[in-house]
């Protein structure tokens, strides 16, 4: 289970689990480009007061395991992580941009599931077991 957090009048555990792939789906998470990816989305979460608890990608799609808190609402989580990351890269790595037609690194549609504790260690486990499959 996430990690418990006792404030003032409230106790909270909120974890998430949330996908999305690059436009078109075309293969450029890897090597220096996947290094710099999490990079970036460590320095986003941080940015943001939340936590990654698991990031790992594979060819054309990230995969997080985030803690937040309630203040935060998901569309703006996946705005920031998304945006952010899409400029910073391509800032970082010009050359990626050449493989997208249009020059949009992600494709606008996401995947977001809250983890319970019973669910928790299963996905955490399908994360780590993305680029094993």
């Amino acid at each position: 289970m996430g990690k418990v957090i006792y404030g003032r009048g409230y106790v909270y555990t909120i974890q998430y689990h949330i996908v999305w792939c690059t436009k078109y789906r075309h293969k450029i998470l890897l090597g220096k480009v996947e290094k710099t990816l999490k990079e970036i989305i460590k320095q986003i979460a941080e940015d943001n007061q939340f936590t990654i608890e698991e990031i790992e990608t594979d060819l054309d799609h990230i995969h997080l395991l985030i803690d937040c808190s309630p203040q935060h609402y998901i569309p703006n989580i996946i705005k920031a992580l998304k945006g952010v990351s899409a400029r910073l890269l391509f800032k970082a790595h010009p050359e990626i941009k050449k493989q997208l037609w249009g020059g949009h690194l992600w494709n606008p549609s996401y995947f977001v599931a809250t983890v319970s504790e019973n669910t928790q260690e299963q996905i955490r486990e399908y994360i780590r077991g993305q680029k094993t499959k």
